[in-house]
């Protein structure tokens, strides 16, 4: 079968495909007489564990660890409970940093007005470069803080290029 129909039984896109191809995450495909990429049952066996590991959440370097115990008879499913393991660690990590980014942003939505004057805390929190104490919010604690205040949020970026992957 050729890339679109691959494609099509795996659920993988074309291009993923050739992304996986080419970190050598897969085998590279055969090659028909015209140099068309031809796959076959097992190839889209392949691409399907592929796709379902990504739906869980697995990095590309666990998902290589994964096909290669899946392809070893011999693996012991300690391995492979490893693998899962870190990985829900890794998740729940980035849903941590998730949540934080979110109370640092309702934090300072607290003190947007949200009206037609353009002064607006969080463009001048993104504004600045270095981190500072912010004011205490609504039902700041006795300490005088929200627990939120005094630090500053993950970047956006390094968050979201984590919980990509």
């Amino acid at each position: 079968m050729n890339i679109g129909e691959a494609s099509k039984s795996s659920g993988v896109s074309a291009k993923m495909i050739r992304y996986y191809e080419r970190i050598g995450l897969i085998r590279a495909a055969g090659r028909s007489g015209a140099g068309y990429r031809t796959y076959g049952d097992a190839d889209v066996h392949t691409l399907q564990f592929v796709h379902r590991a990504r739906d869980l959440g697995f990095p590309l370097d666990a998902i290589r660890r994964l096909l290669a115990l899946w392809q070893d008879r011999s693996r012991t499913s300690q391995d492979v409970k490893r693998i899962a393991l870190e990985t829900v660690a890794d998740l729940r990590r980035k849903m941590a940093e998730l949540e934080a980014m979110a109370r640092s942003l309702e934090h300072l939505a607290t003190y947007c007005l949200g009206d037609e004057r353009p002064d607006c805390p969080i463009i001048d929190d993104l504004a600045d470069r270095a981190p500072r104490a912010r004011r205490p919010g609504p039902g700041a604690r006795a300490a005088g803080h929200d627990g939120i205040a005094d630090r500053s949020p993950p970047a956006l970026a390094s968050v979201l290029s984590e919980v990509e992957r």
